[in-house]
């Protein structure tokens, strides 16, 4: 990450400088110091509210993406749930058509010809008995005929009325089929609905990821800025040190002079006292150093 600070705006100060500098260099180097701290916190507030609302965002997306992955799971729990319903369908399915096709064996119903054909053949032979002259060998021979077509009729109709079961059979079996084909159909579209959850959870955590990436940065703006702060809190805490120590030299200087000040006049006064205990004559001001020390 490439810094956010131009340092040239920086204030440094050196120990040299710190020892070396007037009383007014270093009370306008405070100043800088000071001004320049306060720029640097509140440019580090910005930083940290910056990064802080990206952080919710980054929470908010999250939540998103976790509320897509419970709709997606929700999903899947419906999806299975109706795949187990649709193959448990299917089998009972398979099963009943099985049980179908082994009566419809056991009837041999499909074989041979069909109910109509055979009617039509026997009219076509009885028309021919009833209208051609036969001798008596082709009679019988026909006759024959006519009953063994009547015998195979009679007997494909008995096996129609046993097949009435096998109807009703047939009709669950598509019935059974038909409800698996529906829960099929549930599992596609709650399937094709879990996949757009799940898509949207990807994205809202890739989201996530990108927001986060951004809020990482700024925070690390925000260390770089608050550690430049710091730092010139640090030095101007230096330089408010240093005048104080710079104040009480001169209040030790201006004491030191003071009580000079006062011993020379104590000396004095004690000179003029003297004087007036030997009997010379005081002038006011001569008085008032006196009154001054307290001697008079």
């Amino acid at each position: 990450m490439s810094k956010v600070l131009d340092d040239s705006n920086n204030i440094e100060i050196t120990e040299e400088q710190l020892e070396n500098n007037s009383k007014g260099e270093l009370i306008k180097l405070a100043g800088k110091l000071r001004d320049r701290r306060n720029e640097l916190n509140q440019l580090a507030s910005e930083k940290a509210s910056a990064r802080d609302d990206l952080n919710a965002k980054t929470r908010e997306k999250v939540d998103e993406a976790q509320e897509h992955r419970e709709k997606r799971d929700e999903l899947n729990e419906q999806v299975q749930e109706h795949k187990e319903k649709r193959n448990d369908l299917n089998a009972k399915a398979n099963e009943l058509f099985e049980e179908v096709e082994q009566q419809k064996d056991d009837l041999k119903i499909d074989e041979g010809k069909e109910i109509e054909e055979l009617e039509s053949e026997i009219e076509d032979l009885e028309f021919k008995q009833q209208t051609e002259v036969l001798d008596a060998e082709d009679e019988r021979e026909l006759i024959e005929k006519i009953e063994q077509k009547r015998e195979e009729l009679q007997e494909k109709r008995e096996k129609l009325d046993q097949s009435d079961d096998l109807e009703e059979l047939e009709a669950e079996a598509e019935e059974v089929r038909a409800e698996a084909s529906e829960h099929h159909q549930k599992v596609t579209e709650l399937a094709d609905e879990a996949q757009e959850h799940h898509n949207k959870m990807i994205e809202a955590y890739r989201e996530a990821d990108d927001i986060r990436d951004e809020a990482d940065e700024k925070h690390e703006e925000f260390v770089e800025v608050q550690e430049a702060a710091d730092q010139h809190h640090e030095d101007f805490v230096r330089v408010q040190k240093r005048l104080r120590e710079l104040d009480k030299q001169e209040e030790e200087e201006e004491r030191a002079q003071r009580e000079e000040k006062e011993e020379a006049a104590r000396e004095e006064a004690e000179e003029i006292y003297q004087k007036f205990k030997e009997g010379e004559t005081l002038d006011t001001e001569d008085l008032m150093k006196l009154q001054k020390t307290g001697l008079l």
